[in-house]
């Protein structure tokens, strides 16, 4: 059930996110979700969309620097104190939390969902499933 995303190095300088925007919607890929952090030098925008392995190969094309992972998208009730309850449950299944980002609420079931990786996700997904989360699948994820 866990869901594709693409890890991007863009060069912390004007003009990065627009190439990598660019790309993506010259060759008709949907981003459903990103995210970026930044150090000095460079930065990761991190990408879920449509067709990772597309997307994947283009960005290879196009001469960016990127990595394919699996992450877990997690739907959470979109009220106070809900990602508190998330991550309760998360400490409960001892599962770590390496990096997360929101996302929109899902369409169909209002909801929020967050984004998480994790540095076991097969152990993760299992634990948290058993805990029972709704974890996305990728075609649920579209639907966002």
């Amino acid at each position: 059930m866990s869901v594709k995303q693409i890890s991007v190095f863009l060069e912390n300088k004007p003009g990065s996110l627009k190439k990598l925007t660019g790309v993506l919607a010259e060759h008709k890929i949907d981003m459903r979700a990103i995210s970026m952090v930044e150090t000095r030098d460079f930065g990761i925008a991190r990408i879920v969309v449509d067709d990772p392995f597309t997307a994947a190969n283009i960005l290879k094309e196009e001469d960016f620097i990127s990595k394919l992972n699996s992450v877990l998208v997690v739907e959470i009730p979109d009220e106070t104190g809900g990602l508190d309850k998330l991550i309760n449950i998360f400490t409960e299944a001892e599962v770590n939390i390496e990096y997360m980002y929101a996302v929109s609420a899902h369409r169909t079931t209002k909801k929020a969902c967050m984004i998480f990786r994790v540095a076991d996700t097969k152990a993760a997904e299992a634990r948290l499933l058993a805990k029972g989360l709704k974890i996305l699948t990728q075609d649920e994820v579209m639907d966002i």
